[in-house]
């Protein structure tokens, strides 16, 4: 008897905080500015509950990937979180 194989689903799972960035992250910003602008003031609760899930959705990039911990380090929306930004709310 053969078991069919379960496929992992393609879109990934999105939180409200990650949606929350989506809707504020405007070109390509700096942590601390789009902090700023989602008026966040917990670094940690960020990287956390924001950055770190919708950069592992693939939904947001680094524009220095070869150097995550760097002070010029922005980020930006994906093709992925474009798709993401367009669909209503």
């Amino acid at each position: 008897e053969v078991t069919p194989e379960v496929t992992p689903e393609v879109t990934p799972e999105v939180t409200p905080e990650v949606k929350r960035l989506v809707k504020h992250l405007e070109g390509s910003m700096l942590r601390r500015d789009l902090q700023i602008a989602m008026a966040l003031k917990d670094d940690e609760h960020f990287r956390k509950a924001y950055l770190i899930p919708a950069l592992d959705a693939g939904i947001i990039e680094m524009t220095e990937p070869d150097k995550p911990k760097s002070s010029k380090q922005r980020y930006r929306l994906t093709p992925l979180g474009q798709k993401l930004r367009s669909q209503p709310p």
